[in-house]
């Protein structure tokens, strides 16, 4: 990053800044008065991560497109960080949601669709058993109790780096290599590292080690790391060691696909034929509506079945009223047999390779010290000259000055790119003109900045 001036990068940032904030007067007047109503004038803290002082408020989105309250019309690659990776309302989700309002919302009770769902499911991630969630920090905090249940361990075990939603045990992390509640960890309500293990991706001599004494119930990934450190890959045949050492010491896999379902119509696990214990999904797989699911293997379903099923049995911790509501088993019908095609995938992974392409020849045609990681429709660039391996690898390279420029300088030129990851993903909706369009005003970003 000795090539950027930061001089320069300031100015550039403050000008920026200036342009966003002057053509959004609606938007700052909502916020400003959602300061007397909203906990920091959001509904959501992370919505204050978006640069420019506040964020753009929707006034409306389809497709790849979103409208602000300020009449500026954005093509859409951040796509609600994929909770809308298949696009905005989905036409085919849209409906179902509609015709499912006029019948009832929820009630308490199983529906059709909720075994149709499941049979879907089980068609298309290879795994027998399923149960919902609302999100997919519901889920993973389920799968984490019921892990613990069936082998009668205390402990859990997470990667550096990692993000699953909310769950109390999976924020932690390495500093200096030693555990400790993740800075920022709010009001926990107890010291995570009593019960929770944490080495570094593709570490497999540490992971070994952690696993070794029997003590933990499951170990909880994702297939690639995605969130909070950007992509980190794991290592050639780092996936069938994993497995090989769960396997040996009793332990559960858990793979979490939120985010790595980019990959393909079957996720990274399909993809490259990993084979989980437990498979959690959550954000886009009701089209946007609040969904999750999580997938069992047969024995796994077996011991959960015998656990929690039959008189006597009580259950606390497990699921919520809402859980698997008519309306989320409706959108995720219409998801899994007319949104989440093959041919859709197909679209989106080419025009992921287009943008990636894209990214790279201006990285190359700049002399960069810049990468560029795909996965499926989802595509990723760092200020950084090699692909971090670990999660500490990849929190020393990140710049975050430089990050608010590029995202500032999108937004004000039409384009919205995932403002916490430089992350783009393309949907259905995607065009080529769009991929282009991006392609231009990324290589316009690269040469202010460099004074090209």
């Amino acid at each position: 990053m000795t090539l950027i001036d930061r001089s320069r990068l300031g100015r550039l940032t403050a000008a920026e800044t200036e342009r966003y904030v002057s053509a959004r007067p609606k938007a700052r007047a909502l916020f400003e008065r959602a300061q007397r109503s909203l906990v920091g004038g959001v509904p959501m803290q992370w919505m204050s991560e978006w640069p420019g002082g506040f964020p753009p408020v929707m006034a409306e989105a389809e497709g790849a497109r979103l409208t602000d309250i300020d009449g500026h019309r954005y093509i859409d690659f951040c796509l609600g960080d994929t909770g809308a990776m298949f696009g905005h309302s989905p036409p085919a989700v849209a409906a179902a949601v509609a015709r499912q309002a006029a019948k009832g919302l929820t009630a308490m009770l199983p529906s059709e669709n909720a075994v149709i769902v499941a049979e879907l499911l089980a068609e298309r991630f290879g795994l027998p058993f399923w149960q919902m969630a609302l999100s997919a920090t519901d889920a993973n905090r389920f799968v984490l109790r019921l892990a613990r249940e069936i082998t009668g361990r205390p402990k859990i075990l997470v990667f550096n780096g990692c993000y699953h939603g909310t769950v109390d045990e999976t924020i932690v992390s390495l500093e200096n290599g030693i555990p400790r509640s993740r800075r920022g960890n709010v009001g926990p309500a107890y010291d995570p590292t009593a019960d929770s293990r944490v080495v570094e991706f593709n570490d497999l001599a540490a992971l070994e080690a952690a696993l070794q004494d029997r003590q933990v119930a499951c170990v909880l990934t994702e297939p690639a790391l995605t969130n909070l450190t950007g992509v980190v890959l794991p290592d050639p045949g780092y996936h069938a060691a994993m497995r090989d050492l769960t396997r040996k010491t009793g332990t559960l896999l858990v793979i979490d696909e939120t985010h790595t379902i980019s990959t393909g119509p079957g996720g990274y696990t399909r993809a490259f034929g990993l084979e989980p214990d437990i498979f959690v999904l959550g954000k886009p797989i009701a089209g946007g509506i609040p969904a999750a699911v999580f997938g069992m293997t047969g024995a796994v379903g077996a011991q959960v079945r015998e656990r929690l099923y039959g008189p006597g049995t009580s259950v606390a911790g497990i699921g919520g009223t809402l859980t698997a509501n008519a309306m989320a088993l409706a959108a995720m019908r219409a998801t899994l047999t007319e949104v989440a095609t093959d041919a859709a995938y197909a679209h989106m992974t080419r025009l992921g390779e287009r943008l990636a392409t894209g990214i790279r020849a201006v990285v190359k045609h700049h002399d960069l010290p810049w990468y560029v990681t795909q996965l499926g429709a989802r595509v990723e660039y760092r200020f950084q000259p090699t692909p971090p391996r670990t999660g500490t690898e990849a929190r020393a390279g990140a710049d975050g000055a430089v990050d608010r420029f590029f995202h500032l300088w999108c937004l004000n030129r039409g384009v919205m790119v995932t403002p916490m990851h430089n992350m783009l993903l393309a949907c259905p909706a995607t065009s080529e003109a769009d991929v282009e369009r991006h392609d231009e005003v990324f290589g316009e970003a690269v040469s202010a900045l460099l004074g090209r």
